[in-house]
């Protein structure tokens, strides 16, 4: 183990080069899901960059604080453009379930403030007036269609 160690000081570009490629390869490996693995990563390369330049001394102590601060400068650069690759749209409407079009009959009065709910294969919906259609309200009794689908809720216009 003492044998690692004394490695380890003595090739301190080396260490910081491979832990940035490895935390590198854990953002790859998480799906670019947590981005601390990307900085840390980026920081800890440009940290044994600037070791094998000769800029930064070779100890524990100035690869740890250039690690956390280019870290953090990094982090700094690279979260708007990143933030903006996101895309701000609004996640689509998903209307290709199967149980569009789907009729049935109501059971209680629906309007635009009132909602009802169904039983369709064993499991009780929300039913609430689709925002589109024409009319505010609609008598219970009266046989109405699917028009979307999101979870637990049914949006329905008349049949």
């Amino acid at each position: 183990m003492e044998m690692f160690i004394d490695y380890l000081v003595k090739h301190q570009t080396e260490f910081w080069l491979a832990l940035g490629f490895i935390f590198l390869a854990l953002e790859v490996i998480m799906g670019f899901s947590s981005g601390i693995f990307l900085f840390t990563g980026l920081g800890s390369i440009l940290t044994g960059g600037l070791m094998f330049l000769g800029i930064l001394p070779q100890t524990w102590l100035a690869g740890m604080a250039s690690t956390g601060i280019s870290s953090g400068l990094i982090t700094l650069l690279l979260w708007s453009p990143m933030k903006k690759l996101q895309g701000n749209e609004p996640v689509a409407k998903d209307n290709s379930s199967d149980l569009i079009g789907h009729t049935f009959t109501l059971q209680s009065e629906l309007t635009r403030n009132i909602t009802g709910t169904t039983q369709y294969s064993g499991i009780t919906w929300k039913v609430q007036l689709d925002p589109e259609t024409a009319v505010d309200k609609i008598e219970a009794g009266k046989k109405v269609a699917v028009t979307s689908v999101e979870v637990g809720l049914f949006w329905v216009k008349l049949a």
